[in-house]
């Protein structure tokens, strides 16, 4: 059976989008202005992937739920693949410079390798490398960390 394609938009609530906006600009996100005002951005993850930031009173407006604070508990684990280990650390580390918080300590099972970071909102990110081959067929056995 054939897999469909599917878009996925992401909506996150912010303490204030322009300092959103600065944050993950400074990590080389892009933003489409189409989508973007004053309490909303549309930032561009890539051709099938965008996540809405989202000022809490608008990003109130799309549940019948209270919002969560995503510094007190975590509503989400957002993973973003890198093309290499070396991408895992470059995006880390801008996060890192541009304010963001260690999340965890970084994961290394040899076939996979990743390192988090909280957003200034307090949101969880992954940044994530898998060998293509264990991609393809699936880890190995006896994966350790490191």
């Amino acid at each position: 059976m054939a897999t469909p394609s599917r878009l996925v938009f992401l909506n996150l609530a912010v303490k204030d989008v322009a300092a959103s906006k600065a944050f993950f600009a400074e990590l080389g996100f892009a933003f489409d202005a189409k989508f973007s005002d004053d309490t909303t951005a549309c930032m561009i993850l890539n051709d099938q992937a965008w996540v809405m930031l989202l000022e809490e009173p608008r990003f109130a407006d799309f549940t019948t739920k209270p919002t969560a604070d995503p510094r007190a508990a975590t509503e989400a684990i957002i993973a973003v693949s890198a093309e290499s280990r070396e991408g895992v650390d470059e995006l880390a580390e801008a996060a890192l410079a541009a304010g963001g918080t260690p999340a965890k300590e970084p994961m290394d099972l040899g076939f996979m390798y990743g390192r988090s970071f909280q957003d200034p909102d307090g949101h969880h990110w992954e940044v994530m490398w898998m060998d293509p081959a264990a991609a393809e067929q699936g880890p190995p056995e006896t994966a350790t960390t490191a």
